[in-house]
């Protein structure tokens, strides 16, 4: 009988061979290699987002990049122009499809309802203003007086008015019945000769003034004469679109350099410049309690933020992240409207999409 001493241990690890530490070496170094370039907070959120996308509905009409969108001054219609060359006005509590309208005959690229929510003006590569029935799509008139494509349309609060910001360097203002120009505003030329385009253009609140946005400028201009009232300098880059605040008091502006600046009218002093954008801002929309500014930049994102303080209350990331149903990310939020009473906001975006969301 084998003592203790005698009897064999039983090696529970073998010692690895030379062959497999080679091979776990071939295999493991080019892992810790990826490893040391993968980012894994940001892979961590990309699978948080994917997983938990934020609360939305999206509308799917378009087939195209979506360029404008705006809502019906009741708030149970919205309107959204898209390089598909159709505008479509849609049931904005469920997105159910109303009518499309195919007037132009290339890309729409921005869409304006009347005040009284009847008509709807849309503008577009064909260099033409439509006005159009709202309820049917019925063509009511079309304005031809721009040479170039036309980036923005508004309506005066009173409906009688339409002004019309182009690519020809003009921002031109004319009756909504009839066509008939009342005034037109044209830009400096630009380096290369012609006139430098306009890309924005906004009523305030009193009808009283227009103001213009494009190559770094921003002016005001008297709706009545086409006088200039006051000028806001180059901002350092393009100028995509600017906002008044609902008192009329203040103007928001998105740009180009990745800022969002707000001024006082009266004094022509930049009060606050916003700097929570890391691209170019291309949308601004004023909430309808003037206590809050939505922008939304070139990568997707849209910020909502104190009007004054520039504090952040929420980031909507719905044209930016990956998830069920929405499989592109990085495309430019083109175009931002409040619903009337402030609840919700229609994002309009190169993704083809709109969304309608709340901002909380």
């Amino acid at each position: 009988m084998l003592n203790r001493q005698g009897k064999k241990q039983r090696r529970f690890f073998r010692r690895p061979s030379g062959r497999t530490i080679f091979i776990l070496i071939v295999i493991l170094f080019p892992l810790a290699i990826i490893a040391s370039y993968i980012d894994f907070p940001a892979s961590i959120a990309f699978v948080r987002h994917y997983f938990t996308p934020p609360n939305h509905f999206t509308y799917h009409g378009h087939t195209a990049y979506v360029s404008g969108v705006a809502l019906s001054p009741d708030g149970k219609r919205i309107a959204s122009a898209s390089g598909d060359g159709t505008v479509q006005v849609w049931d904005a509590l469920n997105g159910s499809h109303v009518l499309t309208y195919r007037g132009h005959s290339s890309d729409a690229l921005s869409v304006g309802w009347s005040p009284d929510g009847k008509y709807l003006a849309s503008g577009g590569l064909d260099t033409t203003v439509q006005v159009w029935n709202a309820t049917t799509g019925a063509h009511i008139l079309t304005y031809r007086g721009h040479t170039d494509a036309v980036f923005a349309v508004a309506w005066s609060p009173d409906g009688t008015r339409i002004a019309s910001a182009s690519n020809d360097g003009t921002v031109q203002e004319w009756e909504a019945t009839t066509g008939k120009r009342i005034v037109t505003i044209s830009s400096s030329p630009s380096v290369k000769g012609p006139l430098a385009p306009w890309n924005t253009v906004a009523w305030s609140p009193d009808g009283k003034r227009i103001a213009i946005g494009g190559n770094g400028d921003v002016q005001i201009w008297d709706a009545a004469t086409g006088r200039n009232i006051s000028y806001y300098g180059y901002h350092a880059g393009i100028v995509h679109d600017l906002a008044w605040s609902p008192d009329g008091k203040y103007i928001a502006i998105g740009s180009d350099n990745t800022t969002v600046q707000v001024w006082e009218i009266a004094t022509i002093k930049n009060i606050y410049t916003y700097t929570g954008h890391a691209t170019g801002v291309f949308a601004v929309a004023w909430s309808p309690d003037g206590k809050r500014i939505a922008s939304g930049d070139s990568d997707g994102l849209v910020l909502v933020w104190d009007a004054f303080t520039g504090g952040h209350t929420y980031t909507y990331r719905g044209h930016v992240d990956y998830y069920p149903g929405h499989y592109t990310s990085g495309a430019a939020v083109n175009s931002l409207a409040w619903s009337p009473d402030g609840k919700h906001i229609a994002s309009a975006s190169s993704d083809s999409t709109v969304q309608v969301w709340q901002p909380m």
